[in-house]
């Protein structure tokens, strides 16, 4: 049995202190930390519950709009309502269907924003303490590189780890120019694409967050052309399944030409995957399939795939060409 403290923070400035050590955990919708905390995968010696934090400041748990006609979506903002809320669903499409094609219903009414992008990774191995993981102790090797590994990473992994981003929420954000707000020893803004970091040596080291910071709100930046957005899945099965690809995009079209694109990739990397790499050979363009297939080329040129994975190169082709064709239609 893990002995661990508890503690029900009264507000912002409490939480912080009493999770300022790195063996304390937050726990909002809990999806995520308590299931790893029964297989014995995270130990900590204090939870922190931030659920109440939300009757003191309403806007932690609130869709709210910022200047110029973003959006703001509050950390504890539980992800059904996000997905739900109308302004979300037509000035931000593709992280409504994220959200709606991640999880279950049930788990979507109780996971938060804030630790859908925090969620650590599907690996078996990782979920496996009788197995090597880095991610899990570092330096005890990476039983996935020479093990089963159909659903691993193919894009930023290392000799050290090759663990999949579970995320699809993370994907459609990292497609957006999204923005973190945290709150620590003094409130930081990061944005999203160096949120999340590649595993390189250090697997073990997810993100950027400092211990003891806590998750704020995530804004969604003013971006036009993302009412035509479009998040694709790709999975073993049509529900509660991980995606094995999937593809954030979102177009500016103006007479069959692309002025300006968004490209993330999800299901094949190992951290929600931007793609500026697809993104330059679409813009400028025309909406064509030829010029798809050359964007989705340009996404996966750098791809390792490895002895069970390598047909996630070419799905995740397929997967961004469809997803390119149905947004441009």
């Amino acid at each position: 049995m893990i002995s661990f403290d508890y503690i029900s923070a009264a507000d912002v400035e409490s939480a912080l202190r009493a999770a300022s050590t790195p063996s304390s955990k937050f726990i909002a919708g809990g999806t995520t930390l308590i299931d790893l905390m029964k297989l014995d995968v995270e130990r900590p010696t204090t939870v922190v519950d931030v659920t109440t934090l939300a009757r003191r400041d309403a806007s932690l748990a609130a869709v709210s709009e910022l200047p110029g006609g973003g959006l703001r979506l509050g950390a504890l903002a539980h992800m059904s309502d996000v997905a739900w809320d109308p302004r979300v669903r037509d000035r931000y499409p593709l992280v409504s269907q994220s959200l709606l094609l991640a999880a279950s219903g049930q788990l979507r009414n109780m996971a938060t924003m804030g630790g859908n992008i925090l969620q650590r990774t599907r690996c078996s191995y990782f979920r496996d303490t009788a197995t090597p993981c880095n991610k899990r102790d570092p330096g005890s090797g990476c039983s996935a590189i020479g093990g089963f590994n159909r659903t691993h990473a193919i894009l930023g992994t290392s000799e050290h780890c090759i663990a999949t981003h579970p995320s699809d929420l993370a994907v459609a954000l990292a497609a957006l120019d999204t923005t973190v707000q945290v709150r620590g020893t003094a409130p930081r803004s990061i944005p999203f694409a160096d949120f999340h970091l590649l595993p390189g040596a250090h697997p073990e080291v997810e993100t950027t967050l400092r211990p003891g910071e806590l998750i704020t709100s995530i804004d969604l930046p003013a971006v036009s052309f993302a009412k035509r957005s479009l998040y694709l899945k790709v999975r073993d099965r049509a529900s509660y399944a991980f995606a094995l690809a999937a593809a954030a995009v979102a177009v500016d079209l103006q007479g069959g030409a692309i002025r300006g694109a968004r490209v993330a990739l999800g299901g094949v990397g190992t951290k929600p995957w931007r793609s500026h790499e697809a993104e330059a050979v679409l813009v400028g363009k025309r909406a064509t399939e030829a010029t798809f297939r050359a964007a989705a080329n340009a996404a996966l040129a750098g791809a390792r795939p490895h002895k069970d994975n390598a047909f996630k190169v070419e799905l995740a082709k397929r997967t961004l060409v469809r997803a390119l064709t149905e947004v441009s239609a």
